[in-house]
């Protein structure tokens, strides 16, 4: 079989190592997306040469002829240059063999035969020649089209030591399975249960990007069922985990928090691509293990599951190395409002219970009422349907307040410095009692949100507490 990509990039790749005598290959991620007809995500080209990987990716560099900075790994013996909006990476074909207590290989050089065995799945192991005695020639040494052809995931050679060697590749195998749609091989998904326990040695950081490549699936609940199902996901985020199984007493049960939480998840992806919005998905009911009571004649509680989750969000960012800035502040909020539309909807829904819930959402509020209507997995439609229509008198009385009242980027319309001059007083507590009485006036719909009726306010409030304007 003889397949050429068509970027100019393999062209120069081939003329240079025509020239210098090297043989070279694209091998690995590009190659299986070119063969399957989609487009690569990563955006990466994998060039294997045998030989020196670097000296050809600076020769390829200046055949280019721009301004072509080329950056090289010493330590893996490996170059890359931008093209395009591609990374180009190139590395002499290798051999590698690995310690028990890392996933940092002893490298020397190798054929090309070595280099395949090291690929991690029989899918990435393919490669092309680009030279001018075979141009376009693919080497299948695994039978990686057949596996294509067929959606399977499998290991070149022996899974247990694929992935006792490096055991990210568990990882990689789950997040190939749920982006490509494919199924994990019988043989390596057993040995990925039986190697489970050698990802304590892979760093959070690496654990995480392979994480944030599932959760951006079109299915994200493929993962994290094959991660449980393999042990994995005790693992990594035991929180989730514990959502898993249902208990009964006086003939009451509760649902399975776990399938509940990857059909919330799932309902929000087929909303939005927004990672964080997934990642609050996941996480909104993640403190009911924590919280879950049995009630005689009411049956199974999770009061305050979401305020004691939203604590829990900062834990967990922190301890997979995500980001503690506004992305883990943003989560944190919709796993803490994750009730309150719900709540609305329960009730009458009042224009004071709307203004507070957009106060305290702000600009996130959109995402707030996607989250809670993901948050539908009811099987019974007469239910779903009666949700969806409060959700949406919520949505308009949502709209309409905040066309009347501005509350989604409530600014207090009297500030301290305009109470300490009123009332002459010096800064202190005194002046947060009187911004806290405005801004609660202005949510319970006392008083308008604007500047005169909020100091007119201001000024009876301070009369009531003792202080005379001057």
């Amino acid at each position: 079989m003889k397949i050429f990509p068509d970027d100019r990039i393999f062209e120069v790749v081939a003329k240079v190592a025509d020239r210098e005598q090297v043989e070279a290959y694209v091998i690995g991620g590009y190659v299986r997306d070119h063969i399957m007809g989609r487009e690569n995500p990563d955006r990466d080209i994998d060039i294997v040469v045998i030989g020196d990987g670097p000296a050809m990716a600076r020769a390829v560099a200046r055949e280019i002829g721009r301004d072509i900075r080329v950056t090289v790994f010493r330590t893996f013996g490996t170059a890359m240059f931008r093209y395009r909006d591609y990374d180009v990476e190139f590395v002499g074909a290798r051999k590698e063999s690995y310690s028990e207590d890392s996933r940092k290989p002893s490298v020397i050089p190798g054929t090309l035969e070595d280099d395949q065995n090291r690929r991690d799945f029989t899918i990435n192991a393919l490669a092309i020649s680009l030279n001018k005695e075979n141009p376009g020639e693919v080497l299948d040494p695994f039978g990686g089209i057949e596996d294509i052809r067929n959606g399977i995931i499998r290991t070149p050679l022996d899974p247990d030591a694929t992935f006792s060697d490096d055991p990210l590749r568990m990882m990689r195998a789950v997040r190939f399975a749920t982006g490509l749609g494919f199924r994990i091989e019988e043989g390596t998904l057993a040995s990925i249960a039986r190697n489970a326990k050698r990802i304590s040695i892979v760093s959070s950081e690496r654990i995480t990007v392979e994480l944030n490549k599932i959760m951006a699936a079109a299915t994200p609940s493929t993962g994290f069922l094959l991660l449980e199902q393999t042990g994995l996901l005790p693992l990594i985020l035991p929180e989730i985990s514990k959502l898993s199984g249902v208990e009964d007493k006086d003939g009451k049960g509760h649902k399975d928090n776990f399938h509940h939480t990857l059909k919330v998840l799932d309902n929000a992806a087929e909303k939005s691509d927004d990672l964080w919005l997934r990642w609050a998905a996941l996480l909104h009911d993640v403190a009911k293990p924590l919280t879950k009571k049995f009630v005689p004649g009411t049956g199974w509680t999770f009061h305050g599951h979401e305020f004691l989750g939203a604590k829990m969000v900062p834990e967990i960012f922190k301890r997979l190395k995500l980001p503690l800035n506004d992305r883990m502040k943003y989560v944190r909020k919709l796993v803490g409002l994750h009730l309150r539309p719900i709540a609305l909807v329960q009730d009458e829904v009042t224009d004071s219970a709307i203004r507070r819930l957009l106060f305290e959402a702000g600009d996130d509020i959109d995402d707030l009422m996607l989250l809670c209507e993901a948050d539908i997995t009811s099987g019974n439609m007469m239910k779903v349907r009666k949700h969806r229509e409060n959700f949406a008198l919520v949505r308009r009385k949502l709209r309409e307040i905040e066309e009347k009242d501005a509350v989604r980027t409530f600014q207090p319309p009297v500030h301290g410095d305009e109470i300490i001059e009123a009332f002459g007083i010096p800064p202190g507590p005194m002046v947060g009692v009187i911004k806290s009485a405005i801004k609660e006036a202005i949510l319970d719909g006392v008083i308008p949100n604007d500047h005169q009726a909020a100091r007119d306010f201001m000024i009876k409030k301070g009369r009531e507490l003792g202080l005379e304007p001057r």
